[in-house]
C-alpha cells in the first residue's frame, strides 16, 4: 500500500499547468496565441490524464478558450456553456449515427454566421466511440449545427492510431477550424508546429520504454 506522504510527493512532482509529471511536463510547447473565436473544449473523463491527448496543451495555448470535464452533463449545466453566443461543433456528421439514435445536425450556411467574435466552437475530445456516446447523451449538442472541415493535410499525430485517413488531434482539427472561420492560417501555424514537437517528445518516450523492454 502506498503511502499518504507518497501520494503527496506524487501530486508535488506534477505540473500544475499541463498536469503531467514534472518529467514530462509538455509547458514548453504551448504557444499562446490570440483567437476571436470561443473555444468550449468538453473533454472526457478517461482524457484527463492521458499521456497521449492533445486538448490540455491546445486550452494552454489558446486564451479564449474554455476545459470541462464530463460525459453526460446536466442540461442546466451544458444549456450555460452554450448561452452567449453561436456555436457550431466541430464534428462530421456520419450516417452511422442514424442508427445510433444520434439525430441529424441542423443545417449550417456559413455565409449567415455572425462575425468571429460571436461564434463559439465546441470541440468534444474523446476517443471516436467516446465522443460518438458523448453526444448522444447530450441532446443539446446534437441540436447545434457542425462545421465541415475543408481541405485539410494529413494528420501529424503519430502516437495515435486513426480508424479514417482524415481523422486528427484535437488540437489539429481545432487549429484548422480556427484557420477557417477567422481566414488567417499563418497565425495558427506555430501551434502545428508546436504540436509536431509534443509529438515527438511522446514518441521519444514511447521509444525509450520499448527498447528497455527488449533488453
Amino acid at each position: 500500500m502506498t503511502s499518504q506522504p507518497d501520494l503527496v510527493s506524487a501530486r508535488r512532482d506534477r505540473c500544475a499547468d499541463c498536469l503531467r509529471a514534472q518529467s514530462a511536463c509538455i509547458c514548453q510547447w504551448v504557444r499562446p496565441l490570440p483567437h476571436s473565436v470561443e473555444i468550449l473544449l468538453l473533454q472526457h473523463p478517461l482524457e484527463v490524464y492521458n499521456a497521449k491527448g492533445s486538448a490540455r496543451l491546445l486550452h494552454l495555448s489558446l486564451p479564449n478558450s474554455r476545459l470541462v470535464t464530463g460525459e453526460a452533463f446536466a442540461v442546466a449545466e451544458l444549456d450555460a456553456l452554450l448561452a452567449g453566443k453561436h456555436n457550431l461543433l466541430l464534428y462530421p456528421d456520419t450516417p452511422g449515427d442514424r442508427s445510433l439514435g444520434i439525430a441529424p445536425p441542423p443545417s449550417l450556411d456559413e455565409t449567415m454566421l455572425p462575425d468571429v467574435g460571436g461564434l463559439r466552437l465546441v470541440v468534444l475530445d474523446a476517443t471516436w466511440r467516446k465522443s460518438r456516446k458523448m453526444l448522444y447523451l447530450n441532446p443539446a449538442l446534437q441540436r447545434l449545427p457542425r462545421l465541415p472541415l475543408r481541405d485539410t493535410p494529413p494528420s501529424h499525430y503519430l502516437i495515435r492510431k486513426a480508424h479514417a485517413p482524415d481523422q486528427l488531434s484535437t488540437l489539429e482539427a481545432t487549429c484548422y477550424a480556427l484557420m477557417q472561420l477567422e481566414d488567417e492560417a499563418a497565425r495558427f501555424a506555430p501551434m502545428i508546429t508546436a504540436f509536431d514537437g509534443f509529438v515527438a517528445q511522446q514518441l521519444s518516450y514511447i521509444t525509450a520504454f520499448d527498447a528497455k523492454n527488449l533488453k
